[in-house]
């Protein structure tokens, strides 16, 4: 079998000329010469896999190696799925912005949020618009109630040159709320054909 950078030397790879200490399994075999320790590992079907060189003595471990291999990487591979990969998404939006065009950008906005994500919003002032920063902040500020139930803004508007930056970032909801809701509108659900009954026989 041969060797990569990730992988221990087995068997044959395993150019030592003196003793090791060898397990397998849960069971200490004790100190035993390299080639003893091999024909263990032969008579089992198994590998004997190098894992510790530098040990003194080295160690050594009984194993099926090809089996080791799938469930390191199998592990590995979960490992990375699990890390999630936060990106900075960034959302233009103009001074005199009409109200569709605000409602398809902070939903673009909270799609993002929705998927880890964090948020840049750069309001861009032309010409004399940049007098009316006030007016920019309370854009801002309903850009940022749109995304209430998604995202929190981490940075407060900040004026740089002639745009005013946002920076909002995502939030999980708890489990026991979104629990909670469920069962509300379980509840809901189950009360609305009481409901109905009650008129109808009125």
């Amino acid at each position: 079998m041969a060797n990569n950078s990730k992988d221990y030397p087995i068997n044959d790879g395993i150019r030592l000329s003196g003793n090791v200490r060898v397990v397998d399994g849960s069971e200490q075999l004790g100190i035993i010469s390299v080639a003893k320790a091999k024909q263990i590992a032969y008579d089992k079907g198994l590998d004997l896999v190098l894992m510790s060189p530098n040990s003194d003595p080295p160690v050594c471990r009984i194993m099926d190696y090809g089996k080791f291999c799938y469930e390191r990487e199998k592990k590995e591979k979960e490992a990375k799925r699990k890390q999630q990969v936060v990106e900075i998404k960034e959302v233009q939006l103009s001074y005199l912005i009409d109200n569709h065009d605000f409602e398809t950008k902070a939903k673009r906005a909270v799609g993002f949020l929705s998927d880890g994500n964090k948020v840049k919003v750069v309001l861009r002032f032309k010409g004399r618009q940049i007098a009316h920063q006030n007016l920019g902040r309370e854009l801002l500020a309903r850009f940022e109630e749109y995304c209430s139930g998604v995202g929190a803004v981490d940075k407060r508007p900040t004026l740089d040159g002639r745009q005013m930056t946002m920076m909002i970032n995502p939030v999980r909801q708890k489990p026991e709320k979104a629990e909670k809701a469920d069962k509300t509108e379980q509840q809901t659900a189950e009360d609305t054909p009481a409901a109905e009954s009650a008129e109808e026989n009125e």
